[in-house]
């Protein structure tokens, strides 16, 4: 049963989750496994999170899910302002959190992350000698601009993404900019829509990712966000991580994923000599109430059992 949780990551009160583990068959006596998990982009862990969690818990590992500075049930201003540095040291307080649960090895700690935070993982587990497992479910590992075209989804095969138009485009940058020089000069900042709807004026707009994204909303998740982080966006690629990685690695790919360069995802996770899974689903197709969700939570549970399974000692 899922407890709440408050920690500071520099000055800021972040909302979490505990779920503990419901027995401990991954132990040692130096303690359980603890699992640090947090939603990709514009998302908040009411958005679909518990359903892993949950599954993560009943395998033997502690999870701590949590809220980014200025999303969802954690404090912080501006809000519903992604900055991937502060969201990188918001998953490093969690895992200083996670490392003084009760009855947690602190140098057996897992991160997990989806989406935008299935990159940022690859950032925080680098240089790091208390991570013992990484989870990167559909990972956005490269900047958007790397993004190829999609193909059609079995769940979805009559939509292709229609070319991009100039004017949203451009109209999207401005605004971008607009956010940009209100950040420099303290006025209030430009926001824009998370998702929207095929030729609106937000970050993610191409056909289905409207009706997908509201379906797994929770009550504290806004859709809107800083219009700069498309900007930002474009230079941020993880992947550069990714070689320097020396511990075990789960790579979840859809392989008909809209939302993230899928061929990115593989280049990284060849890098990082991960294991990789493939599932024939679109970015949205693993969250809870889709065909794949199960067979995605069950596999991340193997996965960790196995990775994290103690030694037996010959009698």
């Amino acid at each position: 049963m899922l407890t709440s949780n408050t920690f500071q990551s520099h000055g800021v009160a972040l909302d979490a989750w505990h779920f503990p583990a419901v027995d401990d068959r991954l132990a040692t006596a130096a303690g359980r496994p603890g699992v640090v998990m947090a939603h990709g982009f514009a998302g908040t862990k009411d958005c679909g999170l518990q359903s892993f969690a949950e599954k993560l818990a009943a395998a033997g590992l502690d999870v701590l899910a949590f809220d980014y500075r200025g999303f969802g049930a954690s404090a912080g201003e501006p809000r519903q302002v992604i900055s991937l540095t502060g969201q990188v040291e918001d998953y490093r307080a969690a895992l200083r959190t996670a490392a003084n649960l009760p009855g947690v090895d602190p140098d057996r700690l897992v991160l997990w992350g989806v989406s935008m935070s299935g990159g940022l993982v690859l950032e925080v587990a680098a240089g790091r000698t208390d991570i013992a497992a990484v989870i990167a479910l559909t990972p956005l590992v490269s900047s958007t601009a790397d993004r190829p075209a999609p193909v059609a989804s079995p769940t979805a095969p009559d939509q292709h993404l229609p070319p991009h138009r100039v004017a949203t485009t451009a109209r999207l940058l401005a605004q971008g900019i607009r956010d940009k020089r209100a950040a420099a000069t303290g006025r209030a900042r430009v926001l824009l829509p998370a998702v929207g709807r095929p030729g609106e004026v937000a970050l993610l707009n191409l056909p289905g990712t409207y009706p997908d994204y509201a379906s797994i909303a929770g009550p504290t998740w806004r859709n809107e966000v800083n219009a700069s982080i498309a900007i930002d966006a474009m230079r941020h690629r993880p992947n550069r991580f990714a070689k320097d990685l020396r511990v075990p690695i789960l790579f979840q790919i859809a392989d008909f994923d809209r939302c993230v360069s899928v061929s990115a995802a593989v280049k990284a996770a060849v890098a990082a000599r991960a294991q990789i899974r493939h599932y024939p689903c679109d970015h949205f197709d693993v969250y809870p109430g889709k065909p794949w969700h199960e067979a995605i939570a069950d596999h991340q549970a193997r996965f960790l059992s196995m990775t994290l399974a103690p030694a037996v000692v010959p009698g």
